[in-house]
Order: structure tokens, then sequence, then C-alpha cells
């Protein structure tokens, strides 16, 4: 079963969808709650890991931010990493009110830049009973360096720096930035790799038409500051699962590695998946399913079902 909700967050309503099993397996219903990437929408990518878990009995609550998608909030496309997890943890909240959901069986999905979300939340939000991440991005200030090189690296911080210029100035939101470009030799975007920027307009023609594929400067400015590190060693009493792409040159394999390393839990798991890649974790529907179902049996015997 699949319901459209809403609940208000910080007086912005946030719209999203609840998948719920068509059979239970118990009278208290284990739940995960869920947001995306960079890529903002719930269309993209959640309801095909959120109806392999209601079909193993494990409901699924799949959000979008504000500020993005259907959900109310402005500056659109606006990306703050905190506003984010606020938007999580008042999820928490109101899946916690839903009948026939367990309070003490809800835990967080994400994927990209929310893959590193559901790990801060595991460490800060005692709610959070397990985390499931999935291909993270652990520390944005490594993660971008890498991707643009040093060269055009100076070049962004050159950009953001003449963008809040521009904001004190004007006391607007600053300007619009590509979230990837087909020519990024020419065109700087945050993610510089044409296949990136083609697997989100095929996306967006299929099934995720509110797909907007731009964010504000500032939100780049954010993520250079954004890293899970310092939150790792507060894990050490939850259920983790990490998956992450074999060799992903988009999120580091090696940086998420060495976060999934930093985790203190015992009760932690990493899956390094072969055969698959960071865009393909978006794009190629087996792929979809091979991670998915990976997720799926290790939520059914962390939650008991």
């Amino acid at each position: 079963m699949e319901k459209r909700v809403e609940f208000k967050c910080k007086g912005d309503l946030i719209r999203g969808i609840l998948y719920t099993p068509d059979h239970p397996k118990s009278v208290s219903t284990p739940l995960v709650v869920m947001a995306g990437g960079w890529c903002y929408t719930k269309e993209i990518v959640m309801p095909y890991y959120a109806r392999e878990f209601s079909s193993r009995g494990i409901a699924a609550l799949a959000i979008d931010y504000r500020n993005s998608g259907e959900s109310e909030g402005s500056p659109r496309q606006h990306l703050d990493p905190w506003m984010q997890i606020e938007d999580y943890r008042t999820a928490i909240t109101y899946a916690q009110s839903l009948p026939g959901i367990d309070a003490n069986r809800i835990g967080t999905w994400g994927i990209s830049y929310s893959g590193g979300h559901s790990l801060i939340l595991a460490a800060i939000d005692s709610r959070v009973r397990f985390a499931v991440s999935t291909i993270p991005v652990v520390d944005g200030f490594a993660t971008e360096r890498r991707c643009h090189g040093e060269t055009r690296f100076n070049k962004l911080i050159q950009l953001l720096n003449d963008d809040r210029k521009l904001r004190f100035e004007t006391g607007g939101p600053g300007a619009p930035f590509p979230m990837s470009s087909l020519t990024p030799d020419s065109e700087m975007s945050c993610w510089p790799f044409p296949h990136v920027y083609e697997a989100f307009m095929d996306i967006k023609a299929r099934e995720a038409e509110r797909h907007e594929h731009w964010s504000t400067m500032e939100s780049v400015d954010l993520l250079l500051n954004y890293t899970v590190f310092p939150y790792c060693p507060r894990i050490y009493d939850k259920p983790v699962l990490m998956t992450v792409a074999h060799g992903d040159n988009i999120t580091s394999a090696d940086l998420e590695v060495a976060a999934f390393n930093a985790i203190s839990s015992p009760r932690k798991q990493l899956e390094i998946v072969e055969g698959v890649t960071h865009m393909s974790l978006y794009s190629n529907v087996e792929h979809l399913k091979k991670v998915s179902r990976i997720q799926a049996s290790w939520l059914e015997k962390t939650l008991e079902m």
C-alpha cells in the first residue's frame, strides 16, 4: 500500500509517501525513514528500495525535503544538510504517531548525501534504532576537491566567495549552480561528470518530472563543511549497514570505508558491491534491485522479521 502524506516542519509542509506492507508480519510494523541525496525528490530511487522493504514486512516513509519537490519552503533548491537532518527528525516524530507503526523500531535510510545524514542521525537521535547508508558522502571538502581536481577546485572556491558577496549585496539567495554538466571543462558544476547529467535527465524523463538539476551555490558552500567523521564514534550501540559501490569515484570508496571503520558499534556490516557504480544505483534497475535486496535481507535479520 502506498499513501501520500504530509506534516509540518518549522511551519512548512513536508510531503511524502508512506509505504506499508500488504501483509504485516506483526501487530506493530517497523519503519524506515528515507530521503534523497543531491537529487532531492522522493520519486528518484526511493520507490525501488521502499517497495522491496515493504514486501518484507517493513514500512517506509519517503519524503521530499523542505525547499524541494512537492514540499514547501524557500529558497527553492537550497540544500542545507542540517535542515535536511531536521526534516528527517520531524519525519521520525510523525512516523511515531502513525497507527500500526512500532515507535521502537524506526530507522533511517539514505543515499549519497543523505547516506551521510543517516549516519549522523544514528549518532544524534536516540529514537533511531538502526541505519542504512548507501554510497554515502562522508566528507564534503575531500569529495569536492577530488571530483574537481586542484586547479578547478580553486576556481570553485572563488565562485563561492563571489556568491557570498552577491548574497551580502542583494540580501537574496545568491546564484543558482548546476548539479552537473555535459561540458564540465567549460561549465562549472557541483558534480562535474557528464554521465551524472545524462543519468538524471533520463530519470527525470522517465519517472521524476519534479527533479531540478541545480541548487543554490550556497548549498555547495555548505557541502564543503559537511563531514560525518566526528559522529561515527558516537554510533556505539546500533546496527548499521553501509553499502558501497566497488571503486566508487564520486563519493570515494576509500573515504566511505574509513567512515565505516570509525563507527564504534560492533553491530555494523559493510557490503562492497561489485559490478555497480555510484550512478548505476540511481539509473540501472537491476543494480537497484541487487542492492535493495541486500539491504532488505539485512533489515529482516536485524529486525528479526
